[in-house]
Formats: C-alpha cells, sequence, structure tokens
C-alpha cells in the first residue's frame, strides 16, 4: 500500500530500548499487559507528527522534557534512534523511501534533531546539521534532482504529515466532542473527534455515500438512531455546529449529552473508519473502550474494511476484540529485562491450537503470551 509503514525501529525511546526492523502490515494490532508499552509505541507516532508540523519542541515540553523521553533517563541513554521505511508514494519510482533520525538531549531539558537522513534504495541525503526542529516540512516540497519530479523529501513529508492518532477516551459532559464546534473546522477529522459535528456536516453535503455508510454503521449498534441533525447556530460571528440527532418515531432534537459514552466513542470510531480520505497510517488505542460485544463485533469489521483501504494500528486488551483478528495481524507487548519486546506472532506456532481455541482464548490462557509480568 503506498505510503505505508513496511519496517520500523527504536532505540532508547522511554520503555523501548532497542526495536529492530519491526514489519508493519496493512493490519497490526497490539496487545500485551498494561505497562508493557503499546502506549510508548504510540507515542513514537506522535512526536513524528509533531515533528513535522513543526511542533517538535512543543510537544518535548507539553510531555515532560527530554529526560523523560530517553530509555530510563539520560545516565543511561544517551540518544534516541530510529528508523521508517515506507512503501514510496511516487509514481514512477516504486520501492522503499526511508526516514532516520537521532534525537540527542540538551541541557535545558529539550533535544535536538543531531541527525535526519532521507533514503530511495538508490542513495541517501542528509536534511543538513542539527537543528532543534525537525527539518521534515522543509523539505515538503523537494524535487528530484533532475527537477521534474518530486523528491525523496516530499514523499517522506507526505506519508509522516497524513498519519493520524485518534483517541476517543474523553467522553465526559464537557469532553470536546459533545460541545459545538465552528463549522469551518472540517478539512478533516481531529484526534479527539472536537469537531465531529462540523465533519459530519461536511460529508453529509459532500459524500453522502460515506456518510451513509456511517450512519448505517451506528444504527446496527444503536437501533434507535435515525439519522444526525447537526443544528448549527450562530455565536457572535461564528457559526457552530453540534452533534444533535434524532431516535426514530421522534422529531424531538436530541443534545449530544443524550448520548451514553459509548455511544458517542463508537459514533467517532465509525466516523474515523469509513471517512473518505483515509490518513496514510490510522492508529487507535483501545478503541473497544465502554462497548458492548456486539459494538465490538462490528468495530472489528470496521477495521478490517478500513485496513482494505489504508494502514491500521490498533492496540487492545480485549481478548473479545482479539478473536476476531487472525494470528499474524497480532503484535504481543511484553516487557523483558525492564524494557518492552514487540514479537508478530506465526500462524504455524499456534495451527494446533487454533483447531480448537479461538485467537482470543489463546491470549487468556496466556498461550499467546502477553499478560502481566512480575520482574
Amino acid at each position: 500500500m503506498d505510503g505505508a509503514i513496511t519496517k520500523l525501529s527504536i532505540a532508547g525511546f522511554k520503555s523501548i530500548r532497542a526495536l529492530e526492523n519491526l514489519e508493519l502490515k496493512n493490519l497490526n494490532v497490539l496487545v500485551g499487559a498494561n505497562g508493557a508499552g503499546k502506549s510508548n509505541f504510540i507515542q513514537v507516532f506522535r512526536m513524528l507528527m509533531a515533528m513535522a508540523q513543526k511542533n517538535f519542541q512543543k510537544f518535548v515540553l507539553e510531555n515532560g522534557g527530554a529526560d523523560s523521553f530517553l530509555h530510563n533517563g539520560p545516565k543511561v541513554t544517551e540518544s534516541i534512534r530510529s528508523e521508517f521505511v515506507f512503501s514510496s508514494l511516487s509514481p514512477r519510482a516504486k520501492g522503499e523511501n526511508q526516514y532516520k533520525f537521532v534525537l540527542t538531549p540538551t541541557v535545558n531539558e529539550s533535544f535536538l534533531v543531531a541527525e535526519e537522513r532521507k533514503y530511495t534504495t538508490t542513495s541517501s541525503r542528509s536534511y543538513g546539521t542539527p537543528s532543534p526542529e525537525s527539518r521534515l516540512h522543509d523539505f515538503r516540497n523537494e524535487r528530484s534532482h533532475d527537477g521534474q519530479h518530486n523528491g525523496v523529501g516530499h514523499f517522506v513529508y507526505r506519508s509522516i504529515a497524513s498519519w493520524m492518532v485518534y483517541h476517543f477516551h474523553d467522553t465526559s459532559n464537557n469532553a470536546a466532542m459533545r460541545r459545538s464546534e465552528i463549522v469551518e473546522d472540517s478539512a478533516m477529522l481531529r484526534n479527539n473527534a472536537s469537531n465531529i459535528a462540523p465533519f459530519l456536516l461536511r460529508l453529509k453535503k459532500e459524500y453522502p455515500k460515506n456518510y451513509a455508510e456511517i450512519v448505517s454503521a451506528i444504527r446496527m449498534v444503536m437501533p434507535f438512531f435515525d439519522d444526525f441533525l447537526l443544528d448549527t447556530v450562530k455565536m457572535g460571528e461564528a457559526e457552530k455546529a453540534k452533534l444533535t440527532w434524532r431516535q426514530k418515531g421522534s422529531d424531538y432534537p436530541m443534545q449530544p449529552y443524550h448520548l451514553s459514552d459509548g455511544s458517542i466513542r463508537f459514533i467517532c470510531l465509525a466516523t474515523a473508519l469509513l471517512q473518505p480520505e483515509l490518513p496514510k497510517t490510522i492508529i487507535i488505542d483501545e478503541p473497544e473502550l465502554g462497548l458492548h460485544p456486539e459494538g465490538i463485533a462490528l468495530l472489528a469489521e470496521l477495521v478490517h474494511g478500513t485496513a482494505q483501504r489504508t494502514q491500521v494500528i490498533i492496540s487492545t486488551q480485549s481478548p473479545a476484540l482479539v478473536d476476531h483478528f487472525c494470528v499474524e495481524d497480532i503484535i504481543v507487548v511484553n516487557r523483558k529485562n525492564g524494557a518492552s519486546t514487540f514479537e508478530r506472532l506465526k500462524e504455524q506456532d499456534f495451527t494446533v491450537w487454533l483447531e480448537e481455541y479461538s485467537v482470543g482464548d489463546l491470549w487468556r490462557k496466556n498461550v499467546i503470551a502477553g499478560g502481566t509480568v512480575h520482574e
């Protein structure tokens, strides 16, 4: 799949002491106990997204400073190193693009991007001298040597800048997804679904087929749901939309606060997975939270469908969700000697077990060793 991550390596990042050449496919399901390192793995993607947007220093500061990123602190780990391999987005040069970076801590608990390189199968080039911010954004319009085509920096940036890490955990009464948002904020679904109302309003007008698919999926989990109203209202100079809706057999305008936590979370998930313009890689942390077993089954179906269109990475602690995936979709995250380990499973290692048990059963029975580890 063009622009997807095929392989990655990470060293020195939080609990990830050394991860070498982890293979990623179109569908990737991270399983593991609390504290194993699933969230740290996802945090790597958030960090690169910030680097691509020239928000790296802000991201580091907001997440505790450089020392909190280094595996066991700066006395143990001197730098963070990572390398990502992508399937090329170039229409004329199929193959792989690579991006490599090294981060070193500074005296004020920030980071210096000490090294950045981009590769193709035949060449390697530096992004320039060390800098407080990544130069990914600076090379977003890079041209090839002859000036006739887009360069590798353009394709690397496009891959990383299009990632999206969705996190729909906050469904409280004051959660952003339950509040009004300006109608202009509709270009993409934000990571916490704060703009879900204007986003759905745009889909209803511009992508009616995708909008209908989203509504249909919601009705399967919420049979009483009829359609969204997405009422707009003027607030001073701004026009805002909110997630109003109606139920079958009634014309009463239901409000966002009428939706249960599980219901509004599923609405966000269905919208993210069925949107027309998908990120190159979509990452969702524990999507099963608050869902009924039937909702979990439908969620898995949506994930499978989305993985036919783009690359999907999810993390979960739910055997019920794992039941809906193949062994080879699973990446088991464990802790060993104080560090996270990652292993993609092979179906041939579980052939006999799978004759009698589901994948979720194998995890429950710790045949797939992803349980709590006492160090």
